[in-house]
This record gives structure tokens, sequence and C-alpha cells, in this order.
């Protein structure tokens, strides 16, 4: 095990090391001059904001809070709207009001959004009709475009991936700060096409539940309840490109740490969290709540090193393990990834991610997931955790605050022939809004259950 002293480590540190995943980029000068830049931009977020973030895991790792993460599987610049990303934070809030009532504890809210614009992909090349060129990794790294001057990749969009990143963030806190998630209004979040669904009945009882318990409980106080007032938020997404992530890492000299202020909860996926590779030598560095993700290809000496190495200290709320085995696995791999981090002596945030396990291609040939298999990959969940004495602390899920299909099942019995109406995804499959929901109802009925 390597050295986890961090008296010489600096954001470039992780440019000893190997990186899988990053751009070719064809020009050092000018990938120099696009670091430089955004260097000396302002921070998307802030340390205090960081650090808040963390307490709040640390809650959930002792069970006394739940983390709801979600959002798109890849952002794009052109997605970049204020309904688009209105619709997402609305779903974000309902999904969290609907586990808030039924888990009868604190949501957490963390969006994958304002900087999920790279993706990891399984080739460097993708080829055409004999010919070959870069794969498409997403917009912040070249286009999709099948040109070679499209997929190129270009250290300028390191910039405009920085500006989409804090136009959505900046937008996102003014919404919640001018009041549109007060949950003395959750009317106000409904979307059109909800109004139509089995399911709205089931929220709109639950909405007014907790508008009426507000209600009591300030008539009672005689004072206004700040957090539903305003719901906390956050973003995440996967700190994939090292450039980007390095370029907008600080040194706070009153926290004595640095921070990776390119969002508040980066994470590590598993194509990149090798012991010695550059993406667990970068984020070890940072004072961020670092998500990793764990699935059946990893044993147990190397997520015991990944605790060791990305959590020395055992900090609370600093490391959340993100499981995704799928529902026919999660029986076999999960209680062999609890028992080896408790040889550890660590505590870490288990969440679980129902969606990257369970893909699979359609009759038509897209890519898809099935809601009955995620659902049961998170019900497993929790029954395992529980019964090995852990604790399930959080949900990730790839969903959109929009009327697409992508994903079969669900209320409305979405089947592969419904996939061609709303297939809009590039990467991915996503939960569509009513799917979201009806997830979030059953996830909160388990648990009422559960307590009954």
């Amino acid at each position: 095990m390597r050295s986890t002293d961090l008296t010489t480590w600096q954001p470039t540190s992780w440019q000893s090391r190997i990186a899988q995943q990053q751009p070719h980029y064809t020009d050092a000068a000018a990938l120099e001059r696009a670091v430089a830049d955004l260097s000396r931009l302002p921070p998307i977020v802030v340390s205090w904001e960081v650090d808040a973030l963390r307490e709040r895991l640390a809650a959930a790792q002792r069970g006394e809070a739940f983390l709801l993460q979600g959002g798109d599987c890849a952002e794009t610049f052109v997605g970049c709207e204020s309904d688009r990303i209105a619709k997402q934070l609305k779903v974000l809030l309902q999904m969290s009001l609907v586990l808030l009532h039924g888990l009868k504890k604190p949501v957490i809210r963390v969006g994958r959004m304002a900087g999920q614009y790279a993706k990891p992909r399984s080739a460097d090349t993708e080829t055409r009709d004999g010919v070959t060129l870069p794969s498409y990794r997403g917009d912040l790294v070249n286009r999709p475009e099948f040109t070679p001057a499209a997929r190129n990749p270009d250290p300028e969009l390191l910039l405009r991936g920085y500006e989409r990143a804090a136009l959505t963030l900046n937008f996102t806190r003014a919404l919640v700060a001018g009041g549109f998630a007060d949950l003395h209004h959750p009317e106000y979040w409904d979307l059109g096409f909800v109004k139509h669904s089995p399911l709205k009945e089931a929220f709109q009882r639950i909405a007014n539940s907790i508008s009426d318990s507000l209600d009591f409980l300030e008539g009672l106080s005689g004072l206004r309840v700040h957090e539903a007032t305003h719901a906390g938020f956050f973003a995440s997404h996967e700190g994939l490109v090292l450039h980007y992530e390095q370029a907008q890492t600080r040194y706070i000299p009153r926290q004595n740490r640095w921070y990776d202020l390119s969002t508040h909860m980066p994470w590590i996926g598993m194509r990149t969290a090798q012991l010695d590779g550059a993406h667990v030598e970068f984020f070890r560095g940072v004072s961020n709540p670092i998500g990793v993700k764990i699935g059946t290809a990893m044993d147990s000496e190397w997520l015991q090193g990944l605790v060791a190495t990305l959590n020395p200290q055992n900090v609370p709320g600093r490391l959340a393990l993100i499981h995704r085995f799928g529902a026919k696995d999660i029986e076999s791999a999960l209680p062999r990834m609890i028992d080896a981090v408790r040889q550890t002596g660590q505590g870490v945030l288990w969440i679980c991610d129902p969606m990257h396990g369970n893909t699979e291609t359609s009759t038509g040939g897209l890519k898809t997931r099935r809601f009955d298999n995620i659902l049961k990959e998170i019900e497993l969940a929790f029954r395992i955790h529980r019964e090995m004495g852990s604790a399930l602390g959080g949900v990730h899920i790839e969903l959109t605050g929009e009327d697409v299909t992508e994903c079969t099942g669900g209320a409305r019995g979405l089947s592969d022939a419904d996939l061609q109406r709303a297939y809009r995804s590039t990467v991915d499959p996503r939960l569509n809004y009513e799917q979201s929901l009806e997830l979030a109802l059953l996830i909160a009925e388990r648990a009422h259950a559960r307590r009954g």
C-alpha cells in the first residue's frame, strides 16, 4: 500500500500516475492555456458548502438521514436550458418529499448535474463504414458528430463545460433561494403530464400531509421552519477528466486543506478506481466527500485498499461506496463487500446504484432497464444491509424530469415497443418523471411496512 501522506500532494500529483479514460489532446499548448484560464476563474462551489455536505453525509452514515442522488447519465451543453433544469430540480424535490414522508428522516438532495459532461467509454475509437475516429466522450471533451474535426478532443470545451456548469448551478441556487423548494407549497412543483398519472393522488396525499404537519408545528411554535422553506441542494459529477478537476482545485488556508471546487461531491467510476491510478491519487488529496462506484469485478483487497487510501483518518461522511451489482448479483456480491469494509474497522456511507447493473438491450436494439429490476435491487439492498447489521444510506439514480421513454415497466407498463416514442438519451437509459416518482413512493411504502 502506498503512503497516504498528504504533505507533498499537489493538484498535479496525479500526472505521475497512469490515467485511464483521459482524452488524447493533440495540442499540448492549447491544453495548457485552457487549464491556466480555468484555474483563474472563480470556483463553482465553495468550501463551506462542501463541508456542510460532508456533515450531512456523516448523518446518513449514522442512519440519521438518507441521500437521494440523481440526474442525467450525461449532461449536454444544449441541455443547459432553464425549463429543463427546473424540471430536473422538480423531480428530485418531489422524490425527496415522498422519501422524507416514508423514511421519517431528513433527505439529502444531490443532483447528478452542473458538471456531468464526460463519460467513460469501453473503447478509445469508433469505426463506421471503414472510418475510425476517437470515441465521443461527452461535451467536455469532444463533439458527437462523426467527423475528424468534431471527434478531436478540444481543450476549449473544458471552459465551455465550466460555463455551463456554473450557469446550471447558479440557476438552481436562485430557484431554491427564491422559494421554489418551499415544502409549504409542494403543489408548485407539479409537472403538466403528471396530472394524468395514476400516482397523482398518492403524491397529493403525501404533499397535503406534510403541508398540514408544517402548519401545525409552526402554529404551535410561532416560528417558521427554516429547513422546510429552503430545501438544501448539492451538485455531483463523476470526476473523470482530471485536467478539469485539477484546474478548479484550491487550497483554503483557514481550513489548511485542498478542495475540488468544481462540485460538492465528485465520484470515481469503476473503470478509474485503480489503487495506483491517477484518479485515486488525485481524489485522496482533496477534502470533498468522495464516492466510489463498486461492482462485482472488485475484490475485497482492492476495496479495502480504496477505503484506506481515500479515508485514512476515518472521517465520517468522507467516503461513500456506491454499489452497482444488478438485481441478479447483489445477493452474492454485497455481503462480501460489507464484510470486507467491516474488517478495516472504518465507516463508510453505503449507497445503492440500481441502474448500471441492470442495463440490457431491448428487442429493438436500444439500451434499456426494467423498472422491476431497479426496484428489486433497491429492496434487496435494504434487506441485506439490515440483515448484516449495516445500513443503506442512500440511492443513486439516473433520471430526468422529462417525459422520455427509455426504461420499461412502471405504473404505465412501458414495453420495448414504447421506447421508440421518446428515447432521447445519448448514453444510458433514464427513468422518466413518473417512473422516478413511483420508485420513491414504493421505497417509502416499503419503509413504512417495515416499521409496521
